[in-house]
């Protein structure tokens, strides 16, 4: 009896594993890029969970090693490293994310700039590890030499990358998660699975429903206390956020952000503590939160007013933090 009890235990965990049971939401979570990520999802037909978070693992091991400048042998590290200035043959995906970048960065008048990795390196805020102490006015100077999305060239047939000067060095870590989490949506997508919640290291992507109802997600308060600010109702619809809460380090009681201006080569002042933009790509609400962030809350408010995105400050007051959103955001917010 007790070899007949393990079979019959053995094909329901078997079972399970390739059937999950209709109306559950399934998870998969793990380390990638520096930080963690998320799938939710629901299936209305057989899946082989395992497959799905092997492939899920191995796809986003395939963008790390495409893009990150903390791996010394990644694409993009190889590409940091050469001194060439002719045309350099990449992955497609490396081109694609740089060919977007590029063009994000002609759209927010150079607010975001992949090019800015020298200075971020410079502050501490890149792979070098330096001590966090505040450079000065001449290493920036020497540095924004380097410092212009102009000095690259991408092309997308085949897939290659110019540098105009050799010292060029690139950082696609604030497009780079969006990415990954449109590469996983696409997967989940091929599988037909349309119900999910796709996250990494807080951007995301939420397509379909849950239970016939939209994906709700949390807006943060801009402090490390895990507080929800507003709740937000998503639907085929992506949300990335920049802020400076995570990422600094004082000196003599200032605070420095990982936010660089490419334009003043330092890292931001203002006031505007986060910002979070609703669009349809991931890659693309990274990337536009990081140049918001960058352009602060006047400006940045007036560049989403008039480019009708959908964008949610968050601002620190005297006393508290102060909200305000575009017109077309209302809609998205969760009657809490």
């Amino acid at each position: 009896m007790k070899i007949k009890y393990f079979l019959i235990s053995l094909l329901f965990l078997l079972y399970s594993c390739t059937n999950p049971i209709k109306d559950v939401v399934h998870s998969i979570s793990g380390e990638t890029m520096g930080t963690t990520y998320s799938v939710k999802f629901i299936s209305q037909s057989p899946v082989n969970l395992v497959e799905i978070e092997n492939e899920v693992n191995y796809l986003l091991k395939i963008v790390n090693q495409q893009m990150s400048t903390f791996i010394p042998s990644s694409e993009l590290s190889l590409l940091n490293k050469s001194k060439s200035t002719d045309w350099i043959e990449v992955s497609y995906d490396l081109a694609f994310v740089m060919h977007a970048a590029l063009r994000i960065s002609q759209f927010s008048n150079g607010k975001f700039d992949i090019t800015i990795g020298p200075l971020v390196n410079l502050w501490g805020f890149g792979p070098d590890n330096k001590p966090q102490i505040v450079p000065s006015n001449r290493e920036i100077k020497n540095l924004r030499t380097y410092v212009g999305y102009r000095n690259v060239d991408v092309r997308l047939n085949p897939p290659s990358i110019k540098k105009h000067n050799p010292n060029v060095y690139c950082d696609l870590s604030a497009i780079a998660k969006g990415f990954g989490v449109d590469k996983i949506s696409e997967y989940l997508t091929s599988k037909d699975i349309n119900n999910y919640l796709v996250e990494i290291g807080g951007e995301l992507r939420a397509n379909g429903n849950k239970f016939k109802d939209n994906w709700v997600v949390g807006i943060s308060v801009p402090t490390q206390s895990g507080t929800i600010q507003e709740t937000i109702y998503l639907n085929n619809q992506s949300m990335a956020t920049s802020g400076d809460y995570w990422n600094y380090f004082e000196e003599n009681g200032i605070r420095y952000s990982h936010t660089i201006n490419p334009v003043t080569g330092k890292p931001i002042t203002h006031k505007l503590a986060s910002v979070t933009i609703i669009t349809e790509s991931c890659m693309e609400a990274d990337a536009l939160a990081t140049a918001i962030d960058v352009m602060g809350p006047k400006a940045g408010l007036k560049f989403a007013k008039e480019n009708e995105l959908n964008v949610y400050f968050i601002v620190k007051g005297e006393n508290n933090f102060e909200t305000f959103f575009t017109p077309n955001f209302k809609v998205l917010i969760s009657e809490r």
